[in-house]
């Protein structure tokens, strides 16, 4: 849970604890425990647009989500979830509302824009959707991308998706606070889409769902490889360094804020890569810290040993005058 999160909890606790103790505790002993998540790579427009989101919460479309949501934040992200769905989905969340799931405390979500933030990715690559969770729970995901041809200025409707996953996982194991999901993505995309994630609990009965607004470059005219589903995860994972923190327009959408996965995805892989201490690296050993018994401490013994030596040989000789 982030520090801004944790405060808002201390404090309602706090408040609560003195005018209605006996409540909270009757209501928290009820209360079953609850898996909640959301993509943070590529970036959901909830945890975007949330006070997590850094400098993208500043950005036109997230502004003008929190004015659709009657300025309400978006400051828990990770709980865009609905209850006994249970596979349903096209038939329970109407068209126009998938990235809100319906809810209207996301309702926001749900504005038909060309500026949202974005996260760049490679037609054909191989990707690793990060999607932050705060407890493990069982169930299944399923990936989504709009169609060729998407038009992002009209609301997301189900028939903007195709009728099956281009990817589906069960039960992926938690790393730390995320499930990290890997996928190839489709190789006939370009300009701005959807990546439409559901991720349906069977060891609970809610249903999350998330929009992440990537964008895929045009292939390149030269010959070259434009990163498709054959091409290897370091090729693939040429992209866009992130773009500053702006207030775009749908006029200048290429100007705004812009994450990579595929940048990212190779930081991960660089700190994996790095040497340990103790390690070796073509043969030499790689110093580690050390107490006293290390490298510094074993030439120092060495020189006064020396010395100690040259010491006796002096005594030595001066005895025999």
């Amino acid at each position: 849970m982030t520090a801004h999160r944790r405060t808002l909890s201390a404090a309602a606790l706090s408040c609560t604890a003195v005018v209605a103790a006996p409540l909270l505790l009757t209501l928290s002993a009820a209360a079953p425990a609850q898996a909640h998540g959301a993509p943070t790579k590529p970036v959901s427009r909830a945890y975007a647009c949330s006070p997590d989101g850094g400098s993208t919460a500043g950005t036109a479309a997230c502004r003008a989500a929190l004015t659709a949501n009657g300025g309400a934040p978006f400051t828990f992200w990770d709980n865009l979830r609905v209850a006994d769905v249970n596979g349903r989905d096209r038939a329970v969340i109407p068209d126009g509302k998938l990235c809100s799931g319906g809810l209207p405390d996301y309702r926001g979500l749900d504005i038909a824009r060309a500026d949202w933030p974005t996260t760049t990715l490679s037609p054909g690559a191989r990707l690793t959707m990060t999607y932050r969770s705060t407890i493990p729970h069982t169930g299944t995901f399923k990936m989504f991308l709009t169609k060729p041809g998407y038009d992002p200025a009209e609301p997301l409707k189900w028939s903007d998706l195709p009728a099956k996953p281009f990817a589906e996982v069960k039960d992926p194991s938690m790393t730390g606070d995320a499930y990290r999901i890997n996928m190839t993505l489709p190789s006939d995309r370009t300009g701005r889409h959807v990546l439409y994630t559901i991720w349906q609990n069977s060891s609970t009965p809610d249903t999350y769902y998330s929009c992440s607004d990537v964008v895929f470059p045009k292939a390149k005219s030269d010959g070259g490889n434009s990163g498709g589903a054959g091409s290897s995860d370091a090729s693939a994972s040429t992209a866009a360094q992130t773009k500053p923190a702006q207030s775009p327009t749908p006029t200048d959408a290429a100007e705004e804020p812009s994450r990579t996965a595929e940048t990212e995805e190779a930081a991960e892989s660089a700190d994996s890569a790095a040497p340990q201490a103790g390690s070796t690296v073509a043969g030499a050993p790689v110093a580690a810290t050390t107490d006293g018994s290390g490298p510094r401490y074993a030439v120092a013994g060495g020189a006064a040993a020396v010395l100690l030596a040259v010491v006796a040989a002096l005594v030595l000789r001066l005895r025999r005058r």
